[in-house]
């Protein structure tokens, strides 16, 4: 089954029952949190252009005029399932108004993989703008996530909390929120934080 063998309203319906994308609780900035289950995603069945009509219409409204923060599940993504591919993201990120990407503060990416970093680090500002670099946050353990995030405000799906401790099983993985940028350009982060932005050099 694809895209092209429902309806348009048939996908909205989806996208909203899914619960893909969901506006609740802060960070501790005070900053609304629009969650993202990547899990939960479609990727299948709903189209370009039935998601921008989703977010126009039901999702950014609701974000207003005041910043806000992405807190994106990478837990359990497949290919094959629910990722929906380079083009795509590029599409949906290219139509999201210019206010909405202007009060975006910060992203926070629980349970980066290794070829999500890797991607992002080689062709990330390729697809993004560079401004969205220093938003980003890796996020490896969901009790690091707190030290941001107001934790009984926001919902995380128990797959999430069982992938954090076989993860716990896995030494090789880091913890906490972290940076590409000093893995790939040999730079070391503050000792006494636990929080680095991830950020990319434009190569000129």
């Amino acid at each position: 089954m694809s895209s092209s063998t429902i309806t348009e309203l048939e996908q909205e319906e989806l996208l909203e029952k899914s619960e893909v994308f969901k506006i609740k609780g802060r960070d501790k900035h005070g900053r609304k949190i629009l969650r993202i289950i990547g899990k939960f995603f479609p990727a299948r069945l709903v189209s370009v252009d039935v998601l921008k009509k989703y977010l126009e219409e039901r999702i950014f409204p609701k974000l207003g005029k005041k910043k806000f923060a992405v807190l994106y599940v990478h837990t359990g993504v497949q290919r094959s399932e629910n990722f929906a591919g380079i083009s795509f993201l590029r599409s949906i990120y290219d139509a999201i108004p210019a206010n909405v990407k202007e009060n975006l503060e910060a992203v926070y990416f629980i349970h980066p993989g290794l070829q999500s970093r890797l991607f992002l680090a080689t062709f990330g500002r390729f697809l993004f703008n560079a401004g969205l670099y220093k938003k980003l946050r890796y996020v490896s353990r969901i009790g690091y996530l707190w030290e941001n995030v107001r934790r009984n405000e926001v919902e995380i799906p128990e797959f999430v909390y069982d992938h954090d401790e076989d993860l716990e099983y896995r030494p090789m993985m880091d913890y906490g929120l972290e940076s590409d940028h000093a893995r790939v350009y040999g730079t070391t982060p503050a000792l006494d934080s636990p929080v680095t932005t991830y950020s990319m050099r434009c190569i000129s």
